[in-house]
């Protein structure tokens, strides 16, 4: 049975990180203009939406995610003529706008927060989140996700507020219908600028309840959703997304019912944190468990088989690059980076590409005085103090380190990548001159083309977009393999996740006539091997 269409399940997202994206100014940054002169090059990879990460006013305290007013855009990116410029030329591009909505929190510097302090009997002070308590005693032991307590002292009002991150991201009060009612007004207001939807900053967070340690799935989460969602996104067609690292498969159905009640899909991160020691922070390496790899994206895959819509992602703005985290950014870089490509577009969901992925850009490696991210500044400090060995801190940051996701986009040869005729606000990876988009266009064979043709071939056949998924040998320890299935049509993927040849030999049902819809290597396949990072998309023929 088919799911329900929508144009958002039929879809491939790029997501654009703007201050690293294009630099049209000249003043090392990222901007509005730049995206837009570089639609010609997304058209052609074959997207059909831009998930910009924010570019609302903001401090810049955590690039953008620390919003000062929600209805202008900072002016490092341009203006909101500028925003309303790419969105009308986005839609010639047939390309949606998807714009970052962070509502767990606002900056310190935004207005409601600026009046909150001025006294309790301020009309924003109820915006946001306020305890009791005598200065250096918090209110209870949260923590901030930037690490430190999650309480700041307010000496004017003798109060704590709540930062869920850092000290200059207040987290608002949901509980006041107030706010509720604000943000809702100003996501109309984008709505009718004419996006095509959101991507909702940790949204699982919005219903905490800190008296009680509950920080993700607070109890009246889904009522606030299901009330926002019903007040704004059911107006319009659009792409919603939750970023929620809580959420399991029956919480999901919940986020992502087909009723349209709360989101389209939600983004989960089971899988992400597969490569770190269990029960310790990301950054305490080890190696990925494989196994778990394929048994947690198979349970996503048929756990949420007619009840909700999955994202499919390896990168984003937070994530380091998938091609040297669990691929191999030397020898195989660009076998492995579209075997990580053939294995994730080939399941069911709405896949994700992140700036760079595309032509298998890499994680970098400097020196800590080159970082600029407040999450791993803080880390170096926090590990450092605690006498980590700096090798050891060092390894950890260029393993997860978010910057590794945030080095400039790298289009050319030409200084700097092309990124910017200025000074880059953040050191351009310097393998560019052999690893950018201007060589991988010339080159039929690289990065680029092969997901070209992954996305054309999601267009050109159901199946990879609402066919069954079956996971075939789910005991071999480097092999990753499954069918979809759809109306008597079937699409195997055959995806060899290591540096060693792996023999296979398929089931009996299987071995009938297929046609090669897509490879990573050109020369004759070998039937019952793959090579190093190998994979194979087949379609196998109508009768077999």
């Amino acid at each position: 049975m088919m799911e329900n269409k929508k144009w958002w399940k039929e879809t491939v997202v790029y997501q654009i990180y703007p201050r690293s994206f294009q630099d049209s100014n000249g003043d090392g940054i990222g901007d509005l203009t730049g995206i837009l002169n570089r639609l010609d090059y997304l058209e052609k990879l074959g997207i059909g939406a831009i998930w910009l990460s924010p570019v609302c006013k903001s401090p810049q305290d955590d690039n953008g995610y620390d919003i000062s007013d929600y209805q202008d855009i900072d002016p490092m990116f341009g203006s909101l003529d500028d925003m309303d410029a790419l969105v009308r030329e986005a839609a010639k591009h047939n390309i949606k706008i998807i714009m970052d909505l962070v509502l767990n929190h606002t900056s310190d510097e935004h207005p409601w927060f600026v009046e909150a302090k001025k006294g309790k009997d301020n009309p924003y002070y109820d915006y946001y989140v306020w305890r009791d308590g005598v200065p250096g005693t918090p209110p209870n032991e949260l923590g901030s996700i930037f690490g430190g307590s999650a309480w700041e002292y307010v000496p004017e009002l003798g109060q704590y507020y709540l930062h869920l991150f850092s000290v200059k991201q207040p987290d608002l009060n949901w509980a006041n219908p107030k706010v509720r009612e604000e943000i809702y007004r100003m996501i109309n207001w984008w709505i009718d600028r004419g996006v095509g939807g959101f991507r909702l900053d940790v949204i699982d967070l919005i219903a905490k309840e800190p008296d009680r340690l509950i920080t993700g799935n607070g109890p009246k989460l889904h009522d606030y959703i299901r009330e926002l969602s019903r007040l704004t996104f059911q107006r319009a067609d659009l792409l919603t997304v939750g970023e929620t690292w809580g959420a399991t498969p029956e919480i999901a159905k919940l986020f992502s019912n087909p009723d349209g009640s709360e989101f389209s899909m939600v983004f989960q991160f089971e899988h992400i944190g597969l490569d770190e020691q269990p029960g310790k922070s990301k950054w305490d390496l080890a190696p990925l468990d494989f196994m778990k790899l394929k048994a947690v994206l198979s349970k996503w895959q048929t756990e949420l088989k007619g009840e909700a819509w999955n994202s499919l992602f390896w990168n984003n703005h937070d994530l380091p690059r998938i091609v040297s985290r669990w691929g191999n950014d030397g020898e195989y870089r660009v076998q492995s980076a579209k075997m990580l490509a053939t294995l994730l577009h080939g399941m069911q969901g709405t896949p994700y590409v992140y700036q760079g992925e595309e032509i298998g850009m890499t994680n970098a490696q400097y020196p800590i005085e080159d970082y600029r991210d407040i999450e791993l500044l803080n880390l170096h400090k926090e590990r450092t103090d605690q006498g980590y060995p700096q090798d050891e801190i060092m390894a950890s940051i260029y393993a997860k380190g978010r910057d590794n996701a945030r080095t400039p986009m790298q289009w050319d040869r030409a200084t700097d990548a092309g990124f910017t005729t200025g000074t880059p606000w953040i050191r351009v990876n310097p393998n560019y001159a052999t690893i950018n988009a201007e060589s991988a266009l010339l080159d039929p064979n690289s990065i680029f083309h092969h997901y070209r043709k992954l996305i054309q071939l999601r267009k050109a056949h159901e199946v990879i977009i609402y066919g069954d998924y079956e996971l075939l040998f789910p005991e071999d320890p480097s092999l990753f393999a499954y069918t979809r299935s759809l109306d008597g049509e079937k699409i195997i993927v055959l995806c060899n996740f290591y540096g060693e040849q792996v023999p296979f030999t398929l089931p009996d049902s299987l071995s009938g006539e297929k046609e090669l819809l897509i490879a990573n290597y050109y020369d004759e396949l070998p039937q019952h091997t793959l090579r190093p990072y190998e994979a194979r998309m087949y379609r196998l023929k109508a009768g077999n």
